[in-house]
């Protein structure tokens, strides 16, 4: 009875189905009207808070590379469900239970596969290893990006923006030297860039990390504490050199799926702390397999201080290497969260200050994208919002590029069950738009929907406005005799 209740109500409204054979009606009647689907397994493990901690924290590595407290586990916030309400959690059991996500993940690809023509499907990447491993590698990631950072200003170069922060060569061999470090910085650039201007810019810095077995010499910080420099890397085991391959060959298992099933894999955006190893993983897949079109995406956080930053990195990164940047614009999930922990364990708040400045974000980080596609047609962005002038902005922005909807370089995506007032007529009007789809049995669904349910004051506010406009739609239909209405597409 609970389950037929809640099919009628808050389960019928905003999760599709209980299989992948439930929900291709709806999948279908989406398609007549113009709509896709971004398929979303929503399964989510019922465990009480001290349950999610004691798995979180189990896990544990005594080793830290930063001693930056960001990046490490904490007790009060290892139940990472804490104060999110529009996103589903994976917490760590074993490799073998990451195995069994994979193989969830696989049948939500071929279910998206089957179900439609042009598909995307959606996965974590803390589904498919153990979160402690992605907390270092974000460690590392960052330390390594700030160090960078402090070196251009010792250049004088602080202020820019990041892609126009660049490092003199022979300037830095001195510096580093002078640091104590041994390795030749200068011989390696130069003798990698044919046009060697002298300078390096944050992408060349990086790029050390690729070749990191190579050049162990060069990859070297320093250690404020000590007052000396130390091996970036020295400290991951062969225990985590060998968690990161599994993970990338669970996400290139992934990857290969889905191009096999014409679907485009959607590599869902997590909590900051995780969020720069999840970005890294997500680029080396784009960079394997976003050469011929875009399978791909990477998820973009704009209520993040640093999001234009990493979208401009990223699509000059694609532009230097001649792949498809592919890219999903949201807003953020995880607000209250991270600023809950950066108040509680002492670092900086990650998000931008306010609601304005995160639709200032969300609009920069869109226009360079849009302007990349008008350029240089081998990009693509998905702007995931319900926020009505977003959608209105890009409409104008793509009008006034000369961006045809029937490209299929730009997409819209909206959550089932809300804003269909903007997915629909977009969907009528030829544009390429999505519903995000979850589905999965409704006692297992659970508890993601009652996160869901607390969703904030925004989306109450847009609920208001459809239900006026769901009065004013029956309202005409009566008066024109009109209650049936058949889709043209």
């Amino acid at each position: 009875i609970f389950d037929q209740f809640m099919k009628m109500t808050f389960y019928g409204q905003f999760v599709a189905g209980e299989d992948h054979n439930d929900i291709k009606p709806l999948i279908q009647k989406n398609h007549s009207f113009g709509v896709g689907s971004v398929l979303d397994y929503s399964v989510e493990e019922d465990i009480s808070q001290e349950e999610a901690e004691r798995k979180e924290m189990e896990y544990e590595n005594s080793i830290t590379l930063l001693n930056k407290r960001k990046y490490q586990v904490h007790k009060q916030f290892s139940d990472r469900r804490g104060g999110v309400t529009g996103a589903r959690t994976y917490f760590y059991a074993d490799e073998a239970k990451c195995d069994q996500h994979m193989e969830t993940f696989i049948k939500c690809i071929k279910a998206s596969g089957g179900s439609s023509m042009d598909g995307f499907s959606a996965i974590k990447m803390t589904a498919l290893g153990r979160p402690q491993f992605l907390l270092q590698l974000s460690e590392v990631l960052v330390k390594w990006r700030r160090f960078f950072t402090f070196l251009a200003s010792q250049q004088g170069k602080d202020g820019l923006e990041a892609l126009e922060q660049r490092l003199e060569l022979t300037q830095l061999q001195e510096f580093m030297t002078k640091l104590g470090a041994n390795g030749d910085f200068y011989g390696w650039f130069t003798g990698r860039k044919e046009d060697s201007t002298g300078c390096i810019d944050m992408l060349d810095w990086n790029s050390l990390i690729d070749d990191r077995t190579k050049i162990s010499d060069l990859l070297v910080v320093p250690n404020v504490e000590l007052g000396k420099l130390e091996p970036l890397l020295g400290k991951f085991t062969v225990e985590e050199e060998q968690q990161m391959k599994r993970m990338l060959q669970r996400v290139d298992v992934l990857a290969k799926h889905a191009l096999e099933s014409g679907v485009r894999l959607m590599v869902d955006a997590e909590q900051t702390y995780f969020q720069p190893a999840i970005s890294r993983l997500t680029l080396e897949m784009q960079r394997t397999y976003n050469r011929e079109k875009p399978v791909i995406f990477n998820t973009y956080q704009c209520y993040l201080k640093e999001a234009y930053d990493n979208v401009t990195m990223d699509v000059e990164l694609s532009r230097r290497e001649g792949w498809h940047f592919a890219a999903k614009l949201v807003r953020g999930a995880y607000m209250y969260q991270e600023r809950e922990r950066a108040k509680e364990i002492g670092y900086e708040d990650p998000i931008n200050p306010d609601y304005e400045s995160t639709n200032r974000m969300y609009h920069r980080c869109l226009d360079y994208v849009l302007d990349e596609i008008a350029l240089n047609r081998k990009a693509n962005v998905m702007v995931a919002s319900h926020n009505e002038d977003t959608v209105k902005h890009t409409l104008t922005r793509m009008n006034e590029l000369g961006l045809i909807p029937t490209e299929n370089k730009v997409y819209f995506g909206q959550l089932l069950g809300m804003c269909d007032q903007i997915s629909f007529p977009l969907g009528q009007a030829g544009f390429p738009v999505y519903k995000y789809v979850p589905y999965g049995p409704v006692n297992e669904v659970m508890p993601y929907l009652s996160r869901r349910a607390q969703e904030n004051r925004g989306f109450m506010k847009g609920a208001q406005k459809e239900r006026e406009l769901l009065w004013k739609e029956l309202k005409r239909r009566l008066a024109s005799g009109e209650l049936l209405y058949k889709p043209v597409y």
